[in-house]
Protein backbone atom coordinates (compact mmCIF):
# COMPACT_ATOMS: atom_id res chain seq x y z
CA UNK A 1 0.00 0.00 0.00
CA UNK A 2 1.40 3.39 -1.03
CA UNK A 3 2.39 5.74 1.75
CA UNK A 4 1.41 9.39 2.20
CA UNK A 5 3.40 11.38 -0.37
CA UNK A 6 5.17 14.20 1.47
CA UNK A 7 7.29 17.15 0.28
CA UNK A 8 9.44 19.03 2.82
CA UNK A 9 10.19 22.74 2.28
CA UNK A 10 12.66 24.45 4.63
CA UNK A 11 15.68 26.63 3.94
CA UNK A 12 17.78 24.97 6.66
CA UNK A 13 19.26 21.82 5.06
CA UNK A 14 20.16 20.13 8.35
CA UNK A 15 16.65 20.55 9.74
CA UNK A 16 15.11 19.45 6.45
CA UNK A 17 17.31 16.36 6.33
CA UNK A 18 16.39 15.53 9.91
CA UNK A 19 12.68 15.66 9.15
CA UNK A 20 13.12 13.54 6.03
CA UNK A 21 15.22 10.96 7.88
CA UNK A 22 12.79 10.79 10.80
CA UNK A 23 9.75 10.26 8.57
CA UNK A 24 11.68 7.75 6.51
CA UNK A 25 12.07 5.60 9.62
CA UNK A 26 8.30 5.52 10.19
CA UNK A 27 6.02 3.35 8.05
CA UNK A 28 3.41 5.03 5.91
CA UNK A 29 5.34 7.89 4.31
CA UNK A 30 7.01 8.50 0.97
CA UNK A 31 9.18 11.62 0.71
CA UNK A 32 8.76 12.74 -2.90
CA UNK A 33 10.67 16.06 -2.89
CA UNK A 34 12.42 18.70 -0.83
CA UNK A 35 13.11 22.40 -1.30
CA UNK A 36 14.14 25.58 0.46
CA UNK A 37 12.05 28.47 -0.87
CA UNK A 38 8.61 29.64 -1.92
CA UNK A 39 9.49 29.21 -5.61
CA UNK A 40 10.79 25.67 -5.08
CA UNK A 41 7.63 24.81 -3.13
CA UNK A 42 5.42 25.98 -5.99
CA UNK A 43 7.48 24.13 -8.59
CA UNK A 44 7.32 20.89 -6.59
CA UNK A 45 3.55 21.21 -6.19
CA UNK A 46 3.10 21.96 -9.89
CA UNK A 47 5.27 19.01 -10.92
CA UNK A 48 4.29 16.38 -8.35
CA UNK A 49 1.14 17.42 -6.43
CA UNK A 50 2.11 15.58 -3.22
CA UNK A 51 -0.47 14.57 -0.63
CA UNK A 52 1.07 16.76 2.08
CA UNK A 53 3.38 19.77 1.95
CA UNK A 54 5.41 20.45 5.11
CA UNK A 55 6.52 24.06 4.84
CA UNK A 56 8.34 26.66 6.93
CA UNK A 57 7.23 30.30 7.03
CA UNK A 58 10.58 32.06 7.40
CA UNK A 59 12.39 31.25 4.17
CA UNK A 60 13.12 32.96 0.83
CA UNK A 61 9.80 34.13 -0.62
CA UNK A 62 7.93 33.46 2.66
CA UNK A 63 6.10 30.18 3.11
CA UNK A 64 2.75 31.86 3.72
CA UNK A 65 2.95 33.46 0.28
CA UNK A 66 3.16 29.99 -1.28
CA UNK A 67 -0.06 28.64 0.25
CA UNK A 68 -2.65 30.09 -2.14
CA UNK A 69 -0.62 29.34 -5.26
CA UNK A 70 0.09 25.78 -4.13
CA UNK A 71 -3.60 25.08 -3.50
CA UNK A 72 -4.55 26.57 -6.86
CA UNK A 73 -2.07 24.26 -8.58
CA UNK A 74 -3.10 21.20 -6.56
CA UNK A 75 -6.51 21.60 -4.85
CA UNK A 76 -6.24 18.21 -3.10
CA UNK A 77 -2.97 19.23 -1.42
CA UNK A 78 -2.86 19.41 2.38
CA UNK A 79 -0.45 22.04 3.73
CA UNK A 80 1.12 21.92 7.20
CA UNK A 81 3.16 24.91 8.36
CA UNK A 82 6.17 23.60 10.33
CA UNK A 83 7.71 26.71 11.86
CA UNK A 84 9.13 28.49 14.91
CA UNK A 85 6.59 31.32 14.62
CA UNK A 86 4.04 31.46 17.42
CA UNK A 87 2.59 34.79 16.22
CA UNK A 88 -1.22 34.90 16.20
CA UNK A 89 -1.14 36.78 12.88
CA UNK A 90 0.89 34.02 11.21
CA UNK A 91 -1.36 31.27 12.57
CA UNK A 92 -4.56 33.07 11.58
CA UNK A 93 -3.24 33.95 8.12
CA UNK A 94 -2.05 30.40 7.44
CA UNK A 95 -5.44 28.93 8.33
CA UNK A 96 -7.32 31.65 6.46
CA UNK A 97 -5.28 30.99 3.30
CA UNK A 98 -6.08 27.29 3.48
CA UNK A 99 -3.31 25.56 5.45
CA UNK A 100 -4.73 22.55 7.32
CA UNK A 101 -2.01 22.21 9.95
CA UNK A 102 0.21 24.48 12.04
CA UNK A 103 2.88 23.00 14.31
CA UNK A 104 6.08 24.21 15.94
CA UNK A 105 9.51 22.87 15.06
CA UNK A 106 10.07 21.43 18.52
CA UNK A 107 7.56 18.66 17.80
CA UNK A 108 8.85 15.08 18.05
CA UNK A 109 9.06 12.84 14.99
CA UNK A 110 6.30 10.46 16.12
CA UNK A 111 3.98 13.34 16.96
CA UNK A 112 4.73 14.97 13.60
CA UNK A 113 3.90 11.69 11.87
CA UNK A 114 0.55 11.60 13.71
CA UNK A 115 -0.19 15.18 12.65
CA UNK A 116 0.60 14.40 9.01
CA UNK A 117 -1.69 11.38 9.09
CA UNK A 118 -4.44 13.42 10.74
CA UNK A 119 -4.23 16.19 8.14
CA UNK A 120 -3.88 13.76 5.23
CA UNK A 121 -7.14 12.12 6.35
CA UNK A 122 -8.96 15.42 5.93
CA UNK A 123 -8.85 16.86 9.44
CA UNK A 124 -7.19 20.07 10.59
CA UNK A 125 -4.59 20.34 13.35
CA UNK A 126 -3.10 23.26 15.28
CA UNK A 127 -0.75 22.70 18.21
CA UNK A 128 -2.82 23.01 21.41
CA UNK A 129 -0.56 25.73 22.84
CA UNK A 130 -1.08 27.80 19.69
CA UNK A 131 -4.83 27.26 19.81
CA UNK A 132 -4.72 28.74 23.30
CA UNK A 133 -2.88 31.80 21.96
CA UNK A 134 -5.51 32.27 19.30
CA UNK A 135 -8.23 32.01 21.90
CA UNK A 136 -6.62 34.71 24.01
CA UNK A 137 -6.37 36.99 21.01
CA UNK A 138 -9.81 36.36 19.55
CA UNK A 139 -12.21 35.92 22.43
CA UNK A 140 -14.81 38.61 22.99
CA UNK A 141 -17.52 38.67 25.65
CA UNK A 142 -20.46 38.65 23.21
CA UNK A 143 -19.08 35.75 21.20
CA UNK A 144 -18.24 33.85 24.37
CA UNK A 145 -21.82 34.18 25.61
CA UNK A 146 -23.15 32.85 22.31
CA UNK A 147 -20.72 29.92 22.38
CA UNK A 148 -21.72 29.15 25.97
CA UNK A 149 -25.37 28.89 24.93
CA UNK A 150 -24.49 26.61 22.02
CA UNK A 151 -22.28 24.50 24.30
CA UNK A 152 -25.33 23.74 26.46
CA UNK A 153 -26.86 21.89 23.49
CA UNK A 154 -24.14 19.24 23.55
CA UNK A 155 -24.89 15.88 25.12
CA UNK A 156 -22.70 14.63 27.95
CA UNK A 157 -20.85 12.29 25.56
CA UNK A 158 -20.33 15.09 23.04
CA UNK A 159 -18.88 17.27 25.81
CA UNK A 160 -16.48 14.46 26.74
CA UNK A 161 -15.35 14.11 23.11
CA UNK A 162 -14.92 17.88 22.67
CA UNK A 163 -12.88 18.20 25.87
CA UNK A 164 -10.46 15.51 24.70
CA UNK A 165 -10.24 16.95 21.18
CA UNK A 166 -9.56 20.41 22.61
CA UNK A 167 -6.70 18.94 24.65
CA UNK A 168 -5.05 17.94 21.38
CA UNK A 169 -6.04 14.28 20.98
CA UNK A 170 -6.78 12.79 17.56
CA UNK A 171 -10.05 10.96 16.88
CA UNK A 172 -8.17 7.67 17.28
CA UNK A 173 -6.80 8.67 20.70
CA UNK A 174 -10.24 9.94 21.80
CA UNK A 175 -11.77 6.62 20.76
CA UNK A 176 -9.22 4.70 22.84
CA UNK A 177 -9.73 7.01 25.84
CA UNK A 178 -13.52 6.65 25.78
CA UNK A 179 -13.57 3.00 24.62
CA UNK A 180 -15.46 3.88 21.44
CA UNK A 181 -15.04 3.06 17.76
CA UNK A 182 -13.17 5.76 15.84
CA UNK A 183 -16.13 6.03 13.46
CA UNK A 184 -18.37 6.82 16.47
CA UNK A 185 -16.02 9.63 17.53
CA UNK A 186 -16.10 11.06 13.99
CA UNK A 187 -19.93 10.96 14.13
CA UNK A 188 -19.88 12.82 17.46
CA UNK A 189 -17.48 15.43 16.02
CA UNK A 190 -19.78 16.01 13.05
CA UNK A 191 -22.68 16.68 15.42
CA UNK A 192 -20.52 18.88 17.66
CA UNK A 193 -19.40 21.05 14.74
CA UNK A 194 -22.98 21.41 13.55
CA UNK A 195 -24.32 22.33 16.99
CA UNK A 196 -21.53 24.86 17.66
CA UNK A 197 -21.86 26.29 14.13
CA UNK A 198 -18.14 25.89 13.43
CA UNK A 199 -16.28 24.22 10.58
CA UNK A 200 -13.28 22.50 12.16
CA UNK A 201 -11.73 21.11 15.35
CA UNK A 202 -9.72 24.24 16.10
CA UNK A 203 -12.82 26.44 16.02
CA UNK A 204 -14.63 23.94 18.25
CA UNK A 205 -11.75 24.08 20.75
CA UNK A 206 -11.87 27.89 20.65
CA UNK A 207 -15.61 27.79 21.30
CA UNK A 208 -15.07 25.53 24.31
CA UNK A 209 -12.41 27.82 25.77
CA UNK A 210 -14.58 30.93 25.19
CA UNK A 211 -17.54 29.29 26.90
CA UNK A 212 -15.40 28.12 29.82
CA UNK A 213 -13.86 31.56 30.33
CA UNK A 214 -17.26 33.21 30.09
CA UNK A 215 -18.72 30.84 32.70
CA UNK A 216 -15.79 31.36 35.09
CA UNK A 217 -15.84 35.13 34.74
CA UNK A 218 -19.63 35.23 35.01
Amino acid sequence: MAGIRVAVIDDHPLFREGVIRSLGEIDGFEIVAEGGSRDEALKIVNDLCPDVLLMDISMPGNGLDAVSGALEACPALKIIMLTVSEANDDIAKALRLGAKGYVLKGIGSRSLADVIKTVASGESYVSPSLSARLIAGMSEAREASEKRDLMAELTEREQQVLNLVASGLSNKRVAIQLDLHEKTVKHHMTRILAKLKVTNRTEAALALRDATESRLSG
